[in-house]
């Protein structure tokens, strides 16, 4: 017998609750959702410099987005590949469109046709932050990519996950929930003049 995963059942739960589209804002306003320290400083650092922001999340694109609207930093520069929400004509959600994100396909299989995927190509370096194991593979498939530099935030079961974050990811900070180190090596490679590109979980 084939179990449904649990991100389908997760879906299909939502799907149940009569979610309508005009509740997002007001829910996510009134939630307690919130972004790291230093959030704005990479958020504008990037835009300014005109450099792309890819972020993949197996989460609810709709209400990530919304997130970063409210906190005025979503860019023109910026795409999320995400779940997102189809509404029926009453405005009441009913399913999600495309392919399902989840833990193991965050990678350029599930976007490697879109338009912003293509834009990419020809970006040498890669500035990839994840705070799983799956976050690893975000920038496999695409091409010309010289170099990655992957930040791991370690932030659960730290004595448990340490030995296999230090053996995947190039940096690794621990219970860190700021973007701290981030902002100071981006300003660094942008002071070295080297085009860079970012994605995100």
């Amino acid at each position: 017998m084939c179990l449904q995963p649990r991100w389908t059942k997760a879906h299909d739960l939502l799907c149940q609750q009569k979610i309508q589209k005009s509740q997002i804002a007001q829910v996510v306003r009134e939630s307690n959702a919130m972004l790291r320290e230093g959030y704005k400083t990479f958020f504008n650092t990037l835009h300014q410099n005109n450099i792309p922001l890819f972020i993949f999340s197996a989460g609810i694109g709709d209400v990530l987005e919304e997130i970063v609207r409210q906190r005025k930093v979503f860019h023109p520069n910026i795409h999320v590949v995400s779940n997102y929400m189809d509404f029926d004509e009453d405005g009441f959600l009913r399913g999600f469109k495309g392919q399902l994100i989840h833990t193991y396909n965050k990678n350029s299989s599930v976007c490697r046709n879109s338009s912003y995927f293509q834009q990419l190509q020809g970006k040498t370096n890669v500035l990839l932050l994840g705070d799983t194991m799956g976050d690893l593979t975000m920038a496999d498939g695409v091409q010309g990519v010289e170099n990655i530099l992957k930040i791991g935030f370690l932030n659960d079961k730290v004595e448990e996950q340490r030995e296999r974050y230090m053996a995947s990811y190039d940096i690794v900070l621990e219970k860190d929930e700021t973007l701290d180190v981030v902002n100071g090596l981006l300003q660094h490679i942008l002071h070295q003049g080297d085009g860079v590109e970012t994605w995100g979980s």
